[in-house]
């Protein structure tokens, strides 16, 4: 007796078609799996086996082989168990074999015969769509993920007794309901808010141009002088996350086992925030199953590097292809796979190691030589990769207790959206979203200098010793304030701003 069922596997953030084929002859009792499968896959047998006979269903004790096609591809995790568990009982006809076709499955199966969330569904689910699949039978758990995509019949069963009812014919088969974007959107909560923050409105208008151009920013300051707590807050006010851009996160996040519960679409930029301990690994990722890092993570939102040089520097330096390309592939032994990770680098650190050199208000205690050794820890390379550069100063008492209300995360974004609105009808055709992502190309044709704004450039660049690198992110960010202006081109005005914004590396570094 031969039975085969469809399911679907992963490959990077995307889903693929796989075969469950399972074969019962005579002979002694065995249960084998080809087809490339991992140990999570091999042990399936014993969770398959448990859950039937746990449910009241015939678990064969013949001789059983289970096929996993394409087979030279490697197949990994739960995500197989219910299947396999169809296959068995269409093979042994305790399901009618038609009600399995034309159908895909996927699910982890307990013990007892529940059906188990897996990670990745939101990927498996378009790629079944794209498929053709016509009905495609899910984990209960998994269902708002589901419930995000148009266009395919996904139906959440939450046991292997309620799955075999419904294809039976002895219950109905429900689909869960669509969830449009506008109500998932409506649905959304701010974690924090600009009108929190006393002061530092250099500091707030300089991420308000960060947010606007999505440019990459520095923060240099004392400790306590407020740098963490910005940073925090600037998802509030980067522009609303479009639909296309909500699915591509949705999908790593969703591969990587992040999601929150029951969570459909993610409806803001993700913010994510790694210790300083992190491996090169956990951040552009890897690992034996080729799992996407925080860089990955972080995509269409902000990567926030707190204590910026306490992290390794081969972290780092594994930071910077990534940055300029807005992708990194991940090549191991067992495969390769290519992760999105065009996010905002936004980073901290304090001036010195005691924290407080240049302060007005605390004496340093380092000597030259250990802030230099401490600065030092950041190549420049790595330095040049910041387009914008702020120096957070610990805040006056009067500015600590004042009870006036700063400007709130709405307002902010508004300007911002209307920014990145431009940018959108700018770039329509060039397959970039943001000034922060020009090329040499894109800078000659959107930020051509004036006479007056040309003649200040050239003396910046004479006195700030500037690279090329930092010759371009200086017209980027400039070109960035000329938009949140309103300006069709870049006056003076903004092109002095954006030479504030790179002033600190001198400073310190030099």
């Amino acid at each position: 007796m031969i039975a085969g069922v469809i399911s679907l596997g992963l490959s990077g953030v995307d889903g693929y078609a796989v075969r469950v084929e399972a074969d019962i002859s005579n002979g002694l009792p065995a249960f084998e799996t080809v087809g490339l499968p991992d140990a999570a896959v091999k042990e399936s047998r014993e969770r398959v086996r448990a859950a039937l006979r746990n449910t009241g269903l015939e678990f064969p004790t013949r001789r059983i082989t289970v096929n996993l096609a394409p087979a030279d591809t490697r197949k990994e995790g739960p995500i197989y168990d219910l299947p396999i568990a169809v296959c068995l009982l269409a093979a042994t006809g305790q399901v009618p074999p038609e009600a399995v076709q034309d159908a895909a499955f996927i699910g982890e199966l307990s013990l007892d015969g529940g059906v188990r969330p897996v990670s990745g569904m939101l990927p498996m689910v378009i790629a079944a769509r794209q498929l053709g699949i016509e009905r495609l039978f899910i984990p209960a758990d998994n269902a708002p993920e589901a419930a995000c995509i148009e266009n395919i019949r996904a139906i959440p069963v939450s046991s292997l007794g309620e799955l075999t009812a419904a294809l039976r014919g002895e219950r109905a088969a429900e689909a869960v309901a669509p969830v449009t974007w506008q109500a998932l959107r409506e649905s959304r909560q701010e974690q924090s808010d600009f009108s929190v923050i006393r002061g530092q409105h250099i500091a707030k208008r300089a991420l308000e141009v960060a947010a606007a151009g999505g440019h990459n920013v520095l923060m240099i300051g004392p400790p306590g002088s407020g740098k963490t707590m910005l940073a925090r807050s600037l998802p509030s006010i980067l522009p609303d996350i479009t639909f296309e851009e909500a699915l591509e996160v949705t999908k790593i996040h969703s591969i990587a086992g992040t999601l929150p519960p029951r969570q459909g679409l993610l409806t803001t930029r993700p913010f994510r925030a790694p210790h300083h301990t992190a491996s090169a690994v956990s951040l552009t990722g890897g690992g034996q199953r080729l799992h996407p890092g925080e860089i990955s993570l972080a995509h269409y939102g902000v990567l926030f590097l707190d204590e910026l040089p306490e992290f390794e520097r081969i972290v780092l330096e594994a930071m910077r292809q990534p940055l300029e390309d807005g992708h990194v592939t991940i090549t191991r032994a067992n495969g390769s796979v290519d992760f999105p990770s065009r996010f905002m680098l936004v980073a901290s650190m304090n001036p010195c190691p005691c924290g407080h050199f240049g302060s007005r208000t605390q004496q340093c205690a380092c000597t030259h030589a250990q802030i230099q050794r401490y600065l030092g820890r950041i190549s420049g390379p790595m330095l040049d990769r910041f387009d914008i550069h702020i120096e957070v100063d610990a805040l006056e008492y009067a500015e600590l207790t004042s009870e006036r209300d700063a400007e709130p995360s709405v307002a902010i974004r508004e300007r911002v959206n209307a920014a990145r609105e431009v940018q959108n009808q700018r770039f329509r055709d060039a397959g970039i979203f943001s000034n922060a992502q020009m090329n040499n190309r894109h800078q000659k044709t959107y930020c051509a200098l004036d006479e007056e704004s040309h003649a200040l450039m050239e003396q910046m660049f004479v006195r700030l010793n500037l690279s090329g690198r930092g010759y371009g992110r200086i017209l980027r960010v400039a070109r960035t304030i000329a938009d949140l202006e309103e300006s069709e081109r870049i006056k003076s005005e903004h092109l002095a701003e954006a030479v504030q914004y790179r002033s600190l590396d001198r400073k310190y570094w030099r």
